[in-house]
Parts: C-alpha cells; sequence; structure tokens
C-alpha cells in the first residue's frame, strides 16, 4: 500500500511544518458482538501549521466518508491513497475531520477483537506500536508530535470502557433496535505520543486498589476476562505494582505522571504487554491456569515493573524518532531488573536471572549478521519493527549496567532526576541523556558512547598468564577481541573473580574490579595471587562480553560446575560454556554432558528452563547427526532421573517434567507420558493439571500416540481460548504428511487465522524427529517469504519467516536452498524478509560448523 512506511526524513519534515497538535476521536464499537467487519472512527485534529504549507495525516481504513480541512469538504477519493490523506494549502491554525470505517483486527495489531468461546463475549483492545494507532484514527504517526488525546467511546452499556485518562461515568442510550447502549466521554490526556493511547473494551472482570505514596494516592485496576477471574492473582500483581511504585517515584525524583494505572490482561496478545500511558495492556498467559513455578512468577513481576517504568521511560519522556528506541527499552529493561533487585522481597536475585534469560538472547542477535548499534539507524518504519529485539533490550540494558558500574549508581539515579525533570512531557534524543550524566559524573561520555552505543558488535575476553614454581601469578593480563566485521574494542570496568575447592564447595576467595580497554590489559593487582581452581572474568555481570576460561578453569566447569554455590557465577560459567557450544570450541556432547551433570544442583529455575532448552538446541542443531540418538537418550533417561529424584510438589519436579514430557523420543517414555494422560505411574507429587495435561497431548502427538479425534475430545474439557490455541499446536505437532498440509494452510495460506492460534501452529509444526516431513517445506518457506510479511502484516509475518525458517533442518541442503534465494532474491523482497531469512542462514551456518566440531570429539 503506497505511503504505509514512513521514513525518518518525512517525519522530521512534517514535524518540521506543523506543531501544537490536538485529537478528539469517536469511536464506534456498538458493532462489535455482531461480529460486522468494520467500526466507525471519527478524529477531529487541531494543529498549526506554516501558511501555505502542505503535508499529509495517516490512516488505515476500509472506507474513508469524508474529509474536511478548516470548513473545506475534500474528495477522499482524490486525497486518500490508502494510507495517508494530503493536506494541502495550510493555515495557521487548521482543524481536519475525518469521518471513517476501520477494520477490527484478528492480527493484534489495530484494534483486536476476540471472542472467548467459553461465554461467546467479544472483547476489544488496541496495539499501536509501531505504526498502527493509524488503524482506528486519522493520525500524525511519528512520536515527536505529542498531543493531548480525548476519546469519545460508544459501546454496550454493559461493558467495561477504559482509556489513558480516568474512565468516565457512561451516558446511556437506546440502539437504533433498542439495545442498552452507553458513551463514554473521556478528558484530555496529557500530551502523549499515539502509539502509546488506547482503548480496552469488553465485559472485562475489574478489581481495583490504589497506590498511597508520598505525592498522592493513585487508583490502581487489574482486568482480565471473566473466564480467567480465578487465576487473576491479585494480591501478587498489586504487591509488585505498588513496590515500583515506591522505588520508581523515589528514584526518578518525579511522581508517577499519569492520574491512575489499569494493568489490563488481554487474548490474542502478540507480545509480552505494552506501555500504554496509564492503561497498560498484557498477555493474559501471565493468568496462570495451573500450577506454576517461581521463575514464571519472576518473570511476570519483571514484565509489571518493565511497563511501569515506561511510564517514566517512555511515556513520560519519549524519544524523538525511533532511533533512540533503546532510550525506552533499554531503561525499562535495565529499571525492571533493577527494581527487582532492590525492591521486591520475592525476587532478590534478579540479575542472575537476567544472566541466564536475558543476555544469552543479546550474544546471539548481536552475532548475526543483522546485528545493530544499540543505538540504531531506523531509516524508517520497517526498520523499527523488526529491531525490538535482544540488542535494543537485553543489550542496551547489559550496556547500562555497564554504565552504572562506569559513573557509580548514585551518580547515574541523579542524572536520570535531571533528565525527568527537564524533559517530562516532551521528547529526547541521546545527547539529552548525556548532558545529565556528564554533568553528574564529572566524566567526559563521548568516547563511552560512541564505543558502546553507536557501535555493533559483542567482545570477547579471555585471560594471559604465568605462573612460577608455587603457582602464583608473575604476571596477569585480559585479552579483547572483536569480530572482524565489527572491529570494536571497549572500555570495560568488570570485576575478576577466584574461585577455590573447599568443603563448602566452589567459593571465591577473592575479588579484583578492575578498567580495561583495548587489545590487552595488563593487571598488576593479580599479581602474586595464587591460581585457583576457577578464573572467571566479568565476576558480577557488570560488563556485556563473551568470556572464555583459560584450560584449567574449563576443567574445574566440566568436572565440578555443581559446585560452584552463587547462583550468578554459574550463570556465568554456564554463559561461557553456552557461548563456546555456538562458537565451536566446545563439542557440543560435552555441553549436554556438562548441562545434565550440574542440572541437579541448580537452584535458579529460569537457569534451569534455560539450560534444558539450550541442551536441546545442542542435541538437535549443533551435535553431529550421528551422535543425536546416543545423546537424546542419555538426556531422556537423565531427566527422568532427575524427576525421579526430585522433591515431591516442588518447582524442580515440575520443571523436569515438563522438559521430560518435550524430551522424550523412545516407546517406553511415550508408553510412560500415556500412563500419565490417563493417570498411572505418575511420580508423587505431581499433578496433571489442564497446562501440563495439554504439554502430554501435545509431545503424545508429535510421538504419534494421539490422533484428531482425541485432540478434540481434549477441547470438551477446556473450552477456553488457550484450548484452542494448544490444540491447534497439538494438530501441527503429529508425524504425518496430511497434519503437516493443514498447518501449513492455518499458518500461512489462511488469512483469517487469529494471531495467537497460528503462532501456536508454527510451535507444532516444527519438531525435532520430523526431518523427512518437513524438508519439502523448504521450498514452501521461501516461496512464502516473496510475500508473507506485507500480506499478513508484520507480526504474523514476522512468526512465519522467524518460526517457520528451515534452521529446524541443519542440513547442507537447506543452507545452499537459503543462500540461493537470498542471491537471487535479495532485490526483490522488503528489508524485513531479507533480515529474517539472512538470520536464518547464519544459524545454518554456525550449526553446521558446531556439528562438524562435534563430530570430532
Amino acid at each position: 500500500m503506497p505511503g504505509t512506511n514512513l521514513t525518518r526524513n518525512e517525519a522530521r519534515t512534517r514535524a518540521g511544518l506543523i506543531s501544537d497538535v490536538s485529537y478528539a476521536i469517536e469511536l464506534d464499537l456498538t458493532t462489535a458482538a455482531s461480529g460486522a467487519a468494520t467500526f466507525a472512527s471519527t478524529t477531529t485534529l487541531g494543529f498549526s501549521a506554516e501558511p501555505g504549507a502542505s503535508t499529509f495525516a495517516d490512516l488505515i481504513a476500509a472506507t474513508v466518508r469524508e474529509v474536511t480541512l478548516n470548513g473545506r469538504s475534500l474528495d477522499p477519493d482524490t486525497v486518500y491513497d490508502g494510507a495517508r490523506i494530503q493536506l494541502e494549502g495550510l493555515e495557521e491554525r487548521n482543524e481536519l475531520r475525518v469521518v471513517a470505517d476501520c477494520v477490527y483486527s484478528r492480527t493484534g495489531e489495530g484494534l483486536h477483537r476476540s471472542v472467548d468461546p467459553a461465554d461467546k463475549e467479544t472483547y476489544l483492545y488496541t496495539q499501536f506500536e509501531v505504526p498502527d494507532a493509524r488503524r482506528v484514527f486519522t493520525t500524525f504517526e511519528q512520536p515527536d508530535l505529542k498531543a493531548p488525546f480525548t476519546f469519545s467511546v460508544s459501546a454496550p452499556a454493559r461493558w467495561v470502557v477504559i482509556s489513558n485518562a480516568p474512565t468516565p461515568e457512561p451516558t446511556p442510550y437506546k440502539g437504533e433496535n433498542g439495545e442498552d447502549l452507553a458513551r463514554w466521554e473521556f478528558a484530555p490526556t496529557q500530551p502523549i505520543s499515539t502509539y502509546i493511547t488506547a482503548v480496552v473494551a469488553g465485559p472485562y472482570h475489574v478489581v481495583t486498589d490504589s497506590y498511597d505514596g508520598p505525592n498522592g494516592s493513585y487508583p490502581l485496576s487489574l482486568l482480565c476476562r471473566p473466564s480467567l477471574k480465578d487465576a487473576l492473582d491479585t494480591e501478587d500483581l498489586f504487591e509488585v505494582t505498588k513496590q515500583g511504585f515506591e522505588l520508581f517515584e523515589r528514584a526518578f525524583g518525579t511522581p508517577y505522571p499519569f492520574a491512575k494505572y489499569d494493568q489490563a490482561f488481554v487474548p490474542e496478545y502478540n507480545m509480552g504487554a505494552m506501555e500504554n500511558a496509564g492503561c497498560v495492556t498484557l498477555r493474559d498467559e501471565y493468568l496462570f491456569r495451573s500450577r506454576t513455578t517461581h521463575a514464571e512468577l519472576e518473570s511476570r513481576a519483571n514484565t509489571v515493573l518493565h511497563e511501569l517504568a515506561h511510564m517514566w521511560f517512555g511515556d513520560l519522556v519519549t524519544m524523538t524518532w525511533w532511533d533512540d528506541l533503546w532510550l525506552n527499552e533499554s531503561f525499562a529493561e535495565w529499571a525492571s531488573h533493577w527494581a527487582q533487585a532492590v525492591a521486591t522481597t520475592k525476587y532478590p536475585d534478579a540479575w542472575t536471572t537476567f544472566c541466564n534469560a536475558r543476555k544469552n538472547w543479546a550474544y546471539r542477535q548481536d552475532q548475526l549478521p543483522s546485528t545493530h548499534p544499540i543505538a540504531a539507524d531506523m531509516v524508517d518504519f520497517h526498520a523499527v519493527e523488526v529491531n525490538f529485539d535482544g540488542i535494543t533490550y537485553a543489550k542496551g540494558a547489559s550496556t547500562l549496567r555497564q554504565l552504572v558500574a562506569f559513573v557509580g549508581e548514585d551518580t547515574f539515579i541523579s542524572a536520570l532526576k535531571e533528565y525527568f525533570a527537564d524533559h517530562a512531557f516532551g521528547n529526547t534524543e541521546l545527547t539529552d541523556l548525556l548532558k545529565p550524566l556528564e554533568k553528574a559524573s564529572g566524566r567526559d561520555l563521548d568516547d563511552w558512547t560512541e564505543r558502546w552505543l553507536r557501535t555493533a558488535g559483542v567482545n570477547t575476553l579471555r585471560t594471559d598468564f604465568s605462573v612460577d614454581v608455587a603457582g602464583a601469578f608473575t604476571n596477569f593480563a585480559i585479552e579483547q577481541t572483536a569480530a572482524p566485521a565489527f572491529p570494536t574494542l571497549r572500555p570495560h570496568r568488570l570485576a575478576v573473580g577466584l574461585y577455590r575447592k573447599t568443603d563448602d564447595g566452589l567459593v571465591r576467595t577473592e575479588r579484583f574490579e578492575v578498567d580495561i580497554d583495548g587489545p590487552r590489559t595488563e593487571l598488576a593487582e593479580l599479581v602474586g595471587a595464587t591460581q585457583p581452581d576457577l578464573v572467571l572474568l566479568n565476576d558480577d555481570d557488570l560488563t556485556y562480553a563473551k568470556i572464555r576460561l583459560d584450560e584449567r578453569s574449563r576443567e574445574t566447569l566440566v568436572d565440578s560446575i555443581d559446585q560452584l554455590k552463587d547462583s550468578l557465577a554459574r550463570a556465568l560459567a554456564w554463559g561461557a560454556a553456552w557461548d563456546m557450544t555456538r562458537d565451536s570450541e566446545m563439542p557440543a556432547s560435552q555441553y549436554v554432558g556438562i548441562v545434565l551433570k550440574g542440572i541437579r544442583a541448580e537452584t535458579d529455575l529460569t537457569a534451569v528452563r534455560a539450560l534444558l532448552g539450550q541442551a536441546t538446541s545442542a542435541i538437535n542443531s549443533y551435535a553431529a547427526p550421528e551422535n543425536r540418538a546416543e545423546l537424546r537418550a542419555s538426556y531422556e533417561q537423565t531427566l527422568a532421573d532427575l524427576l525421579a529424584d526430585a522433591e515431591a510438589g516442588s518447582d524442580h519436579q515440575l520443571a523436569f517434567a515438563r522438559a521430560y514430557i518435550a524430551g522424550v523420543f523412545s516407546d517406553t517414555g511415550a508408553d510412560r507420558l500415556t500412563g500419565w494422560l490417563e493417570g498411572n505411574g505418575l511420580p508423587p507429587g505431581l499433578v496433571v493439571d489442564t497446562d501440563l495435561r495439554w504439554t502430554l497431548i501435545v509431545a503424545l502427538a508429535r510421538l504419534g500416540r494421539v490422533d484428531a479425534d482425541a485432540i478434540e475430545d481434549e477441547l470438551t474439557h477446556d473450552t477456553t481460548i488457550t484450548g484452542q490455541e494448544r490444540a491447534a499446536q497439538a494438530r501441527a505437532a503429529r508425524p504425518t504428511a496430511e497434519a503437516k498440509a493443514d498447518a501449513w494452510r492455518i499458518a500461512v495460506e489462511s488469512e483469517d487465522t487469529p494471531n495467537e492460534t497460528q503462532f501456536r501452529t508454527i510451535l507444532g509444526f516444527q519438531q525435532p524427529g520430523q526431518e523427512e516431513l518437513l524438508r519439502p517445506y523448504v521450498g514452501k518457506y521461501l516461496s512464502a517469504a516473496k510475500d508473507v510479511y506485507t500480506r499478513l502484516g508484520s507480526s504474523m509475518g514476522e512468526n512465519v519467516l522467524v518460526y517457520l525458517s528451515p534452521r529446524n533442518l541443519p542440513e547442507a541442503a537447506t543452507l545452499e536452498a537459503l543462500t540461493g534465494w537470498l542471491d537471487s532474491e535479495a532485490e526483490a523482497v522488503d528489508a524485513p524478509t531479507l533480515r529474517y531469512v539472512g538470520e536464518a542462514r547464519a544459524d545454518l551456518e554456525r550449526a553446521l560448523e558446531a556439528q562438524r566440531r562435534d563430530a570430532v570429539g
């Protein structure tokens, strides 16, 4: 569609022409429950401009009925091209009024409509980041044209309707057919950007509370579908929210900037959550229907705090253009983990969790051909959409943690206070943050900024030392390298930990915090210290870099990782082992052995989940094909033993059970899972609740032990949206050509499949051990890649391009097919498609190299 991909230059030009923007938006949602395809949207947009100038407004609608500019009626067929409304002859002060019919969405973008099969009710919510407010009302779709928004929403009178401003008393009225309707007239918001405006509407269940702090009292609410109200853990969710309020208001020196704080748990959500100002939306999978683990509660709490931090980072102060997206996401990522570590009593080891779960995401992303600087070059919407990645989130947060270590936490927080005070309800660029940081720290940050924020790639750190006959270091240096394509060497403030074997395990006996830079840094501080069993670079995880172990330390890791007592030190050691495996420096078979040896002693449940997932990847992708059968058997048996030994009813038992179910390949294992589904032979304390039943169903479908009829029968016991989605996953997992063909049609060819059903179908489609069934789809994937991103939209198109990519077939023929396609289609496809297919090729290259390493042992 012409004009859908707004460029940075176009946005800058428009921002130079117009100012003082305001919106009045009327949405008629009374048609939602009837199944109508569209809803009525009327926007009155006021703005100042250079007299005589021309510009455009953004709108994606089924029909534009009226366009009126300063009282002049314009012909929609002439001024509207499907994405933009051209505006000519502007005056000093202008009023644009647009009446349109916009489309209810099933893709999770714009105004998403979902029908809950449990109660047959309709639930709506908006999702606008990055460029999708224009799917609901007429906008200037760029973050620097902040404005007050006045929403008016018509809907069934019995519905709940919330937006960014506090919810008013609705005005009731009768519809044309006598139905009870109402209109909610919201007060104007503070000046905010289009992408954080929101409307949530439907017969939601609501629970209210308040945060009473030194700056006043703020109403809080939690919303979910009534079918999930028993899973709405109000005590825990309100507790975490209030802890975040107290910390952020105090630390940032600025009161919470909005009048209330709603958190709506909504169905079929494309992401974890969204920081709409005062009206956060979160995926309702965070409301756990079945028994869950401490790690999953910790992850949910982190998301809650991440979105709350956004009320300052992103909503109060917003980037001028998406180049500085990291000023939103990296800061919220850092702040949420920091808040968990210092403000919550339940999750004090948040930085261990970050190291185990988030940093590996960043390291992988940073070694793909699509890597980019943290402060990225976002030339247009397409560039923005694909950069919500491990660099923008986890690498950015890691770099902020390094900055905190570099300038000191008190200095860092002091600078943030000044930043928020100076730019409240405004827009900023990187330099606006650096000024108070330099002022507070007394440091010139130009060089630090250039090397950390404006360059791509990850450094690798390793030791180089000598010891005397007594075992003392006679010299000690840290060497730093970089990938040839991204050769920047960075300054690092880091710690070196010396760990020794004792009766209490492998414990740290000495710690040295040092500054390094360049290819080699000599550290006189360590000369004279006795060589320990383990030298751990980046102890306490202060910087962002891959670390390598000297020979003795590596032997200690292989033999004694289960003796390492500190959870963060273990996380760093686990990370080093995984990096070495991915870089073909450690055989995949050895890595799997280390995981199976050390997992029993791992206390961090996030690590347990991450390590078992990585071991699975090592077996399926990085192990030599001739080694996989033995590795799978060993993995399955070890998990069965761990499960048998786990404490009844414990988190570890549940984590091992889930991993075992997913890792079964043998007939014996399949028989055991069949028995569990029937209630036979269960380990004491393990309960097969709703979610674990679906985990079993999907696994047994993969193994050919349940058919379509059995899956349909399971749906009669779980009539929820989640049940439907898990059933779709199970159908796709079946090892038959017919099942794969149906799944492909649903996920790739159909344009009516709901977004989350599509995603679950894709997850079911790709199964290890089904290579013969999957090989014919390499060509189909490449054929679909030519238009799927534009045909299905950015979110669902990304699902196909990423999760249906043939990276799960790590074979030479697959690599050859992707390479040939990229060579022939590079000029014909859009940039996001080129990026995702290129990433899949890079993953295949890495996997094949790791297989060669594993083959030689």
